[in-house]
């Protein structure tokens, strides 16, 4: 990149800025809000008493063998040999073993932490490395950001994986063979990954997919033989009766969601009843059931038309877009959590601020690292227990524009760099070839 910017460059430099310290505002009002009411606020989980619990649930199963019958886990089985290594095993011995194991595994505590350190430094180190003039804001908005932050907040495994994808398709390896290990052990964790790198076949990278597939493979059959347990079939079973199961447990992530599955489930009646429809509406409910699939269909199409677009010249797209749409389609399809959106995050500041469709793309990705919401009103008070202060609070839940609004942009951003990529294909297909494009991640 030029030593020098252009005056764009600079008003984009200022409007970053400006974004990432409405992040970093949000964040500290969130610590003030912690320390003055005992809990963390909307859109953090809405179970006071929940804190790391992702972890810990998991962390329990590694420990014992009913992983797969018992629990029916749909993950391979690398996720419960790390717990199981970076646990104490006296804490999970029995139900009636002492302290809950979130008061008695300091090791986990302390590797949850640990690993939301590493993704602050490795995220920081990328960015240098593609920008240093934007890597400070871009840092701070997805390390401070909500996706990131919920994820420690729920102690989810994505604190594992999420570095590995920094790995895996960020410019600090520099081996085809490391990149591929990182690549697996992410696609381990979190199976949806395995879209970024179906995704290389659009740039036709056909030996970097095999060699990260067969990687993939080597990682599970390595984690099945010292588990012993989770063998393909397991798995499989245990998705599709998962695929099945619509209840409203996973409806409540509509707290913060990030896609638009839990409402249309909620307001397709496919959930049963649940209060916060309650409240919205029968008209509301009818025009959101017809409205809300439709987004989600035309943000699809868009995101598979700028796929097509890629694979016709992959040379002329940035090469982490080809990435970016893959999760992002997998993401906006289902709803696998609201610490998701760090993985698309990551990709999209990568690119430039350029253009009319690249800057509103990252405008939009500030506004959703933003770790708030906007709640008109009070709608439930309850009493929770606070595991972060040991004590009860009194817990005041409303209805939140991030519920309706925070979806629409994690659709949107890929669309619009889906629609981008689209148009540099169309330029270099009608005229003369444009300048090369930078590609930050080595081939």
């Amino acid at each position: 990149m030029s030593d020098t910017p252009s005056p764009a460059a600079r008003r984009g430099l200022t409007m970053e800025w400006c974004l990432a310290g409405l992040v970093l505002l949000v964040a500290l009002r969130d610590v003030w809000f912690f320390l003055k009411s005992g809990y963390l606020p909307e859109p953090f989980f809405y179970e006071s008493g929940d804190t790391w619990m992702d972890w810990f649930n998991t962390a329990w199963w590694a420990h014992d063998k009913g992983i797969y019958d018992s629990w029916a886990s749909i993950y391979p089985p690398i996720s419960f040999v790390i717990l199981r290594v970076l646990g104490l095993p006296h804490c999970y011995a029995s139900p009636a073993a002492g302290p809950e194991p979130r008061l008695c595994d300091w090791l986990g505590v302390g590797a949850i932490h640990a690993f939301y350190i590493i993704d602050v430094v490795l995220v920081a180190a990328s960015f240098i490395k593609l920008d240093r003039r934007t890597a400070l804001p871009r840092s701070l908005a997805v390390c401070l950001g909500m996706p990131l932050l919920y994820g420690l907040d729920r102690g989810n495994l994505i604190l594992i994986a999420f570095p590995c994808v920094v790995l895996a398709f960020g410019p600090l390896l520099k081996g085809a063979r490391a990149r591929w290990l990182a690549l697996a052990v992410a696609i381990n964790l979190k199976v949806y990954i395995v879209a970024t790198l179906g995704a290389q076949l659009l740039r036709r990278r056909w030996r970097w997919v095999e060699g990260a597939a067969l990687t993939t493979l080597a990682v599970y059959a390595l984690s099945y033989a010292i588990l012993g347990v989770g063998t393909p079939g397991e798995i499989v079973t245990n998705i599709r009766e998962f695929a099945k199961a619509d209840s409203a447990a996973g409806v409540l992530d509509v707290w913060y969601p990030a896609t638009y599955q839990p409402m249309i489930k909620l307001v397709s009646g496919q959930a049963g009843s649940f209060p916060i429809i309650v409240l919205l509406g029968s008209n509301v409910m009818e025009w959101s059931a017809l409205i809300l699939p439709a987004i989600v269909h035309a943000g699809q199409a868009v995101i598979l038309l700028g796929a097509f677009a890629i694979f016709l010249r992959p040379q002329v797209v940035p090469a982490q877009r080809a990435a970016l749409l893959g999760i992002s389609l997998a993401l906006i399809t289902s709803e696998a959590g609201g610490y998701t959106p760090c993985l698309m995050l990551f990709f999209t500041f990568t690119e430039r601020w350029e253009g009319r469709l690249r800057p509103i793309a990252l405008t939009l990705a500030y506004l959703l690292c933003v770790p708030g919401d906007i709640v008109p009103s009070s709608v439930l008070t309850m009493s929770q227990d606070s595991f972060l202060i040991q004590r009860t609070v009194m817990v005041d839940r409303g209805i939140g524009l991030g519920m309706f609004l925070r979806p629409s942009v994690t659709i949107l951003v890929p669309s619009l760099l889906a629609v981008h990529s689209m148009l540099l294909v169309w330029r270099d297909w009608r005229g003369p070839a444009p300048e090369p494009i930078p590609q930050p991640t080595p081939a």
